[in-house]
């Protein structure tokens, strides 16, 4: 399952399961609420009986220990009739009398009701219990089955992604070939339709293996390679491309775990901007510090850095695409992606674990 696959897959899961899970446990509150004032109704009742049988003939033999009972005088004072309280350890009720003594009071002990009640909220969680572990499972039944056209659509459109970026491989390589032969003509390789061509051409080709290696993001190997050889690399192509940057760089025996061409690819679109959108006869330092690699340029900066990794936002004439594969690549891999903005400039930095 790719990693989209599985996002989608987690927030249909828990959506609709939290969604039953809490009309769940509110059915399981509202009927154990419900069952409670039935049981405490109850109670009350019992205590009625009591006083009835007290008042009738005095024979409570067939009453177990949890009930008694006292007589009181309550001068000058109305009770109600409803009244019925529930203490720590019992239950007790004043019953009106017809005799010098004024009320009798019953009481009975909460122990049994304790027990019942213990019962009744052992039996709903149980159920809610059963009822959570089935809804888990027909969520991840639905979840699963609601997933399936999606991942045919899916593999259909990494098919299709998968042949044209390999139908895009022999044109390219033919206007690669075609383009040195033509640099190679005295008085035409030096033109500027001629260098901006070239410029171009390599932007196609960016593009052609930034998409390649996208569609390889669930399965990147990671491993120890020195970071430093492949910044002089990349660096060294680039002079070329853009022979009035001056390259500053102080890095050396950087060892990190990651992809070989994944992180190729995240420093080829990070310094090609740089070099892109830099001043006239402006500099690019890459340098290192605390595990992290920095790239310093002295270029026109960047109006909203928070938004840069957007796909849908572009500043000037950057499509912005570039810098949302080096965020999604930098994902995959781990590697924390900063962006600064000095009074000129910009600097990226790449923090490695």
């Amino acid at each position: 399952m790719h990693h989209h696959e599985k996002i989608a897959f987690i927030k249909f899961f828990f959506t609709y399961f939290f969604s039953v899970a809490g009309l769940i446990l509110l059915a399981g509150y509202l009927y154990f609420s419900q069952m409670q004032a039935y049981y405490l109704k109850a109670e009350e009742f019992s205590l009625i009986e009591y006083a009835r049988h007290i008042k009738m003939d005095g024979n409570t033999k067939e009453y177990s220990k949890e009930y008694r009972h006292t007589f009181v005088q309550v001068p000058n004072q109305h009770i109600d009739m409803s009244n019925f309280t529930i203490k720590e350890h019992e239950f007790s009720k004043y019953l009106p009398m017809n005799h010098d003594l004024d009320y009798l009071v019953v009481y009975k002990s909460k122990n049994s009701f304790n027990k019942e009640l213990w019962k009744l909220k052992k039996l709903v969680i149980f159920v809610q219990i059963i009822l959570l572990l089935f809804f888990a499972s027909l969520s991840y039944f639905l979840a699963k089955n609601a997933l399936k056209p999606l991942k045919e659509s899916i593999h259909k459109l990494d098919k299709f992604a998968k042949d044209l970026i390999h139908d895009l491989n022999t044109p390219l390589t033919s206007i690669n070939l075609n383009m040195k032969i033509i640099e190679k003509i005295d008085g035409i390789k030096e033109s500027k339709a001629v260098f901006r061509l070239k410029r171009s051409v390599h932007d196609i080709s960016d593009l052609h293996e930034n998409l390649t290696l996208l569609l390889e993001e669930e399965t990147f190997q990671m491993q120890d390679i020195d970071l430093c050889t492949i910044v002089n690399d990349i660096s060294q192509t680039y002079k070329q491309i853009y022979p009035n940057i001056n390259f500053q760089l102080t890095c050396q025996n950087f060892k990190v775990k990651t992809n070989n061409n994944a992180i190729k690819q995240i420093l080829q679109n990070i310094i090609s901007n740089a070099c892109k959108y830099n001043i006239e006869n402006g500099y690019i330092k890459i340098y290192t510090k605390n595990r992290a690699l920095y790239i310093e340029d002295s270029g026109k900066g960047i109006k909203k850095p928070e938004k840069i990794f957007n796909r849908a936002y572009s500043e000037e004439h950057s499509s912005g695409i570039g810098l949302d594969i080096v965020k999604r690549l930098a994902d995959a891999m781990k590697i924390s992606i900063e962006v600064q903005t000095p009074k000129k400039g910009s600097i990226f930095i790449l923090q490695f674990g």
